[in-house]
C-alpha cells in the first residue's frame, strides 16, 4: 500500500478491527519512510447478477433503487432505516444464494414484498400498488383480490 503522503510503497498495519458486521476490516497503517498514519478498508466485492426488466433491458443490480422503493412503501411507518437495509441485505444474501448471471426483476421485486409483507403489511401493500403500477383503483383492488398475491402463496407454504 502506497503511503497518501510520500507515495513510498513501505507501510506497515499497525491495527485492524472488522467493520460493519465483519463485511470490512479497517486498517490503521504506518508508512516507514515519512512515518505518516492513515486508514484503509477492505471489503469483498460482490458480483450481484444483472437485472432483466419487464422490457428485456439488462442493467446492474443497484442496491439504492431497491432502498428508495422501500423506503417510499415506508413512508410514516415505524420502520426503522435498520429493518430496511436488513430487509434488502437478505435480498442480496438469496441473490447470490441462487448463484445466476441474471434475475429478473419480477423475482426481485416478489422476494421485497414477500419480505415487506413479514415486516409491515401496509408497506407491502403501497410496495405492490408502486411495483404493479396500477392505472387506477379498480385494478389495483381487482388485482389484489383476483391474482393470487403474495400472502396467498405464504399462507400456502409455496414460498417459504
Amino acid at each position: 500500500m502506497h503511503c497518501p503522503s510520500c507515495d513510498k510503497p513501505e507501510t506497515k498495519v499497525i491495527d485492524s478491527r472488522l467493520f460493519q458486521d465483519g463485511k470490512t476490516i479497517r486498517r490503521r497503517r504506518k508508512c516507514e519512510h515519512c512515518e505518516h498514519r492513515f486508514t484503509t478498508y477492505e471489503s469483498f466485492e460482490i458480483q450481484l447478477p444483472q437485472i432483466v426488466k419487464n422490457d428485456g433491458r439488462r442493467e446492474t443490480f443497484q442496491r439504492e433503487k431497491i432502498i428508495r422503493g422501500i423506503k417510499k412503501s415506508c413512508h410514516k411507518k415505524s420502520i426503522s432505516m435498520e429493518q430496511i437495509l436488513n430487509l434488502v441485505d437478505e435480498v442480496e444474501k438469496k441473490i447470490m444464494e441462487m448463484q445466476v448471471k441474471e434475475i429478473s426483476a419480477i423475482i426481485i421485486g416478489e422476494m421485497v414484498m414477500e419480505m415487506l409483507y413479514k415486516l409491515d403489511p401496509v408497506a407491502y401493500i403501497r410496495f405492490a400498488s408502486f411495483y404493479w403500477n396500477y392505472d387506477d383503483i379498480d385494478d389495483f383492488v381487482a388485482g389484489l383480490l383476483g391474482k393470487k398475491g403474495l400472502k396467498q402463496h405464504l399462507d400456502e407454504g409455496q414460498i417459504s
